[in-house]
């Protein structure tokens, strides 16, 4: 018997995510690794693990994608939409949190705030010209710390005195942070100080909207650095707002509704965003693609 799926990839500049979920929206298939700077690899990869999975007889009847290769990505697998991480978050939001006002989003190398209004997103920013706080500047402090990155935001809430850090920028937060290390301070204050820091950071650069919107609740927060309890709380703290935490690598696909020839196929990250496959009612039919068809040769 042939099985239709729905398939949403998203492919970041840290982590590739794959999540396939069948006509009643139940995901079937799901895959999160590091991309390791090497996107083509890591789209065979996923696509392999699927293929022994799902097996190849199994029938595509969506293909969504987004993240930073989206494009290279839709090209490898002839994808039916293409979206940016903006849309693709605030879907996935929208099916899995429908009260979201603010969404919090920090990823491998981008950090963004979107602002919703009854599900629909009225507008958001991005960092422009620092990565301090996101992803892949965590993992390297981790790595120089000798913490693992799974581990940080544990030490963070360890802490009874956190220590100052320079946060407006990624150089003088490491300089700043080298600095105290050698004076001697703990591990965890450090750790703990760097979270203030760069949650401060954030909401002063990077969620001050030049139009006058503000952080309301209900935020959602999402993206790899959502793992992070630490920066988790520290955005608590300075906020004085709970924060809902999509953590898992496909919230946008479990979230989508559950119905026969759904119309979203969401991939994100725990650590990033959705797509949205297709609606019928909306586009031509798309020809059924099979695993052992364009979907897997197109290598």
């Amino acid at each position: 018997m042939t099985v239709s799926y729905y398939l949403g990839i998203d492919i970041g500049s840290v982590t590739t995510k794959l999540v396939v979920i069948d006509d009643g929206g139940t995901p079937r298939f799901t895959l999160y690794e590091r991309t390791n700077g090497r996107p083509v690899a890591a789209i065979q990869h996923a696509f392999a693990a699927l293929r022994d999975t799902c097996g190849e007889t199994s029938e595509i009847r969506g293909v969504g994608a987004t993240g930073s290769g989206r494009h290279l990505a839709s090209v490898m697998v002839g994808a039916d939409e293409v979206r940016t991480e903006i849309t693709a978050h605030a879907v996935a939001a929208r099916h899995a949190c429908p009260e979201v006002r603010t969404i919090i989003d920090i990823g491998g190398q981008d950090s963004k705030v979107i602002f919703l209004r009854g599900g629909v997103s009225t507008g958001f920013n991005m960092n422009t010209v620092c990565a301090a706080g996101t992803g892949s500047f965590l993992d390297h402090q981790a790595a120089r710390l000798g913490i693992p990155i799974e581990e940080f935001g544990a030490y963070a809430l360890r802490s009874r005195a956190p220590v100052k850090i320079a946060g407006r920028c990624g150089v003088f937060a490491e300089s700043d942070l080298i600095h105290k290390q050698q004076m001697g301070y703990a591990p965890e204050d450090l750790i703990a100080g760097l979270c203030i820091s760069l949650a401060r950071n954030f909401l002063q650069n990077v969620a001050r909207d030049p139009q006058g919107r503000k952080i309301k609740p209900t935020i959602l927060f999402q993206g790899g650095v959502a793992a992070n309890i630490g920066l988790r709380t520290a955005f608590e703290s300075l906020l004085d707002i709970p924060l809902q935490v999509r953590r898992c690598s496909l919230a946008g696909a479990s979230s989508a509704p559950a119905r026969r020839h759904a119309s979203a196929a969401s991939a994100t990250s725990p650590l990033s965003a959705a797509s949205r496959a297709p609606s019928p009612a909306r586009t031509a039919p798309t020809p059924a693609k099979s695993l052992n068809s364009t979907l897997m040769t197109r290598w």
